[in-house]
């Protein structure tokens, strides 16, 4: 088996300050792309059971290349202070907006697959702003998103190895270039695989953990949910949700993981055409496509039509579709346990189980698997991508997550 290449000292501590543009070709050849893509037949079927829908991706395609302007969220990005610094031969970049509120806790919070930094933008300001948001002075955050590696503005890793154990060492190494002595970390996704790495790191500092996408699933419920059987006898409700939910994820919604755990080189397609990476990034999981493909049927939703297609754009202008589909064939190939599985956690965590992630992870669940255990809750709304849909429910967990360990910074 390849073996990781180590984390060693960065070649420069320099941390410095990042800008971006994209030419307009590049955004007039986007809506070109877009406008003349090479449509497929429809679905033989009535429903989403054969992926995203023509009728969805093609009302997407249309507000894309007709409506949409993503010079609009250039300048929301352009308006934050954005940093890159090199940790170990990569390039990491990185949005950081200290809070003006005394004794504000810093928080590195980390994105996921098919996410971004985009995610994180609408609780920036009820973190670090909390008087105007329905919070106190006290509940303040500093703020630290960074891209993942081969994501967004970070660099593209040359070489296999920079899985969720390197980046959880990046990051602890990121904190303390920041100067933070003592801070939390936050994650869904790949961002609670990297949270959870860096509360088994214990690196000088972290205090806690908060995951809005747990891995708590007991060695009986993976062992049978892998071998296709029925549950274990005995499951509670919430634990039998937990199944049906985690039953069908595993049965319908693995193909974009399964391949880009096992080829991501091969997906070509989806670096040459705008539409195809859109559709890509949208069949993640069923109840987060189910709500795009509402929000492009017009519905009011916790996303909007520019929502959507900013984090797409953002895929298509930095060309990391492969680069960071090759997180999962790294996260394979070097492999630290299952995604959902416990992994012994000894620190404090927080878990917010929203409904419709890919599984709500029960109480009972989150306790065997986090002994420590300071927080639970689970929200009326939100699924995958919490923070972005629900923006104040998820600033509100973080708050009430994180004051038990603010006494100790």
């Amino acid at each position: 088996m390849m073996m990781p290449m180590p984390l060693g000292a960065a070649t420069g501590d320099a941390i410095r300050p990042f800008s971006m543009t994209f030419p307009q070709e590049q955004l007039d050849d986007l809506r070109r792309r877009v406008a003349t893509t090479r449509w497929p037949d429809k679905e033989t079927v009535a429903d989403d059971t054969q992926g995203v829908q023509l009728a969805t991706i093609q009302k997407l395609a249309k507000h894309w290349a007709t409506d949409y302007d993503w010079s609009k969220m250039a300048a929301r990005l352009q308006a934050l202070p954005q940093f890159v610094t090199e940790i170990d031969g990569l390039d990491i970049h990185f949005i950081h907006v200290r809070s003006q509120h005394d004794n504000a806790l810093p928080v590195i919070v980390t994105h996921g697959w098919p996410g971004s930094i985009i995610e994180q933008l609408k609780i920036i300001g009820p973190l670090t702003d909390p008087t105007a948001h329905g919070g106190t002075a006290s509940d303040a955050f500093h703020v630290v998103i960074p891209s993942l590696p081969g994501y967004g503005f970070s660099g593209k890793p040359t070489a296999p190895g920079w899985t969720p154990v390197r980046i959880a060492q990046a990051w602890a190494v990121l904190m303390q270039r920041l100067g933070y002595t003592r801070y939390v970390a936050q994650g869904g996704d790949w961002g609670n695989a990297v949270s959870e790495q860096m509360a088994l790191q214990q690196p000088p500092g972290l205090l806690g953990i908060h995951t809005n996408m747990a891995a708590t699933v007991p060695a009986d419920v993976a062992k049978a949910l892998a071998a296709g059987g029925p549950p274990p006898a005995g499951l509670s409700p919430d634990e039998k949700r937990a199944w049906d939910q985690l039953d069908d994820f595993y049965k319908n919604g693995l193909g974009y993981a399964i391949e880009m755990n096992n080829r991501p080189q091969t997906l070509y397609g989806i670096v040459d055409s705008p539409v195809g990476l859109a559709a890509w990034m949208l069949d993640h999981d069923i109840r987060s496509y189910r709500l795009i493909a509402r929000v492009f049927d017009g519905e009011t939703e916790g996303l909007t039509r520019d929502d959507i297609l900013d984090n797409v754009t953002l895929y298509w202008l930095t060309n990391t579709a492969i680069s960071s589909a090759r997180l999962y064939w790294d996260n394979a190939h070097f492999p630290s346990g299952g995604f959902f599985d416990p992994r012994g956690i000894k620190i404090p965590v927080a878990v917010s189980a929203f409904p419709d992630e890919i599984y709500q992870a029960p109480k009972s669940w989150a306790e065997q698997a986090y002994p420590k255990l300071i927080h639970y809750n689970r929200p009326d709304k939100g699924g995958h991508f919490a923070a972005w849909e629900q923006p104040a429910l998820f600033s509100a967990e973080l708050r009430a997550a994180f004051r038990p360990l603010r006494q100790t910074t």
